[in-house]
């Protein structure tokens, strides 16, 4: 599998497994989504709103590439979120209505993409400076950071009595011929 079949892969892993997820939290109510339950980002909620932060960040980083990738365009619009923990929505609806325009701009972005632009050094600051990276990699690290998170939001999703099903990305691979 070609590092583009593979981002393509992950794009379409992180659009699916987010629509589990917020179908699970929609079987709870509002206050049990925003109860403190003393994970990293505080709740059910905190935590997604998390990961849309963090996509709304790198995405914005990912914006700076020459390619220029219109794609992104609706993400550029965007406006910054304050931190990585801010509740940029206090309810599900309107957190899942800016997911699914996430994970379109993702999957657009990740149908655009052409492998020699994955070898691209891309040049960001963040609260350390100006970073220097191979694209290939952050990108890589964009979907860890959202896996990663919406495997605590699974968790406590189940200390809730929610199961969201199988997560294992084994299941969208395609066998090979």
């Amino acid at each position: 599998m070609s590092r583009i079949d593979h981002i393509r892969l992950m794009a379409a892993y992180n659009a699916t497994m987010n629509e589990r997820v917020f179908a699970a939290a929609a079987k709870l109510p509002a206050d049990a989504l925003a109860a403190d339950r003393k994970a990293f980002f505080g709740s059910i909620l905190g935590t997604l709103n998390h990961i849309a932060n963090g996509d709304v960040i790198w995405l914005k980083r990912f914006a700076l590439h020459p390619a220029g990738y219109s794609q992104l365009d609706p993400v550029r619009a965007l406006p910054d979120p304050a931190s990585l923990g801010a509740m940029i929505f206090a309810d599900l609806d309107s957190l899942w209505t800016r997911r699914r325009l996430l994970d379109e701009t993702i999957l657009a972005w990740s149908a655009a993409m052409a492998e020699d632009e994955l070898d691209h050094t891309l040049h960001y600051g963040n609260s350390r400076g100006v970073c220097k990276k191979n694209y290939f990699s952050l990108v890589m690290h964009f979907f860890n950071h959202q896996t990663h998170h919406r495997g605590q939001a699974s968790t406590l999703l189940s200390q809730e009595g929610v199961d969201i099903g199988v997560t294992d990305l084994l299941f969208l691979i395609p066998d090979d011929a």
